[in-house]
């Protein structure tokens, strides 16, 4: 029986229960987890913001969970390039992707590799954008009432 490779990638700022439910649930499908963590060059290509917590420190909190098996940065868009340098075949990606575009192109790359993508259930009730959001109505409260 061959060994089940996964991939799970995300920026990992603000570390979250959502994050937890998807490394948990990626490590139960597979027998080795490599957790990539993308770099801040990467996260303002995609996302236009750049991570609140500092690279070295995400790849800390997250080498520090348990479900998963190593770690990497992640600087590759496409993910066909990381699974050339890393090497997996299994990608793991929150359910929030399926049927969407980027979802779409995903499917299409990791099928000329011959990689299975597995969508994992999203959690909706917390995001880093979520926290983000947040964060920045409370500094704003704090700056409005001179506690800056």
């Amino acid at each position: 029986m061959a060994v089940r490779i996964g991939y799970a990638s995300g920026v990992y700022d603000l570390f979250h229960i959502g994050h937890l439910n998807l490394l948990r649930h990626a490590r139960s499908r597979c027998d080795y987890l490599i957790a990539g963590v993308a770099s801040p060059e990467m996260t303002e290509r995609l996302k236009g913001t750049t991570p609140v917590v500092p690279l070295a420190e995400r790849l800390e909190i997250v080498r520090s969970i348990r479900y998963v098996d190593d770690v990497v940065v992640d600087e590759h868009i496409n993910k066909a390039d990381t699974w050339a340098e890393v090497g997996f075949n299994v990608f793991f990606k929150g359910d929030d992707w399926r049927g969407s575009e980027k979802g779409d192109r995903l499917e299409r790359d990791m099928a000329r590799i011959q990689v299975e993508v597995v969508y994992l259930p999203y959690t909706a009730t917390t995001s880093s954008t979520m926290l983000r959001k947040a964060l920045t109505l409370l500094d704003g409260r704090q700056i409005a009432a001179g506690q800056a």
